[in-house]
């Protein structure tokens, strides 16, 4: 199983990131997946999922700001967020209920 995540980088309150999460190694168009995140010094938590017909849960801090989707034939799993804040610094990795990938850093300062 390999889970390798990419997009992330350093933005501005407000601004926008895509994050894209590409799977291997594994039956992905049959698999639960989730986005998770550790902001600096803190326990990872959990941040949106979608199973794999396409129920999308997220935690209620970034309900209304990201959508996460999937495509089934590409392998691959994003995160739109939009309106970023401070609080959603943090190291971004894609999973499934028993493996975390490689993650991305997203850092939102002014």
């Amino acid at each position: 199983v390999q889970l390798q995540a990419s997009g992330g980088g350093s933005v501005q309150p407000g601004q926008s990131l895509r994050l894209s999460c590409v799977a291997s190694g594994f039956a992905f168009n049959r698999t639960y997946m989730r986005w998770v995140r550790q902001p600096p010094g803190q326990e990872t938590e959990f941040v949106a999922s979608m199973s794999s017909v396409g129920n999308a849960y997220y935690q209620d801090a970034v309900e209304g700001r990201f959508t996460i989707s999937r495509d089934n034939a590409k392998n691959v799993l994003y995160l739109q967020m939009n309106s970023l804040k401070s609080e959603d610094t943090a190291v971004y990795y894609c999973a499934t209920d028993s493996v975390r990938g490689r993650g991305t850093q997203v850092t939102v300062s002014s």
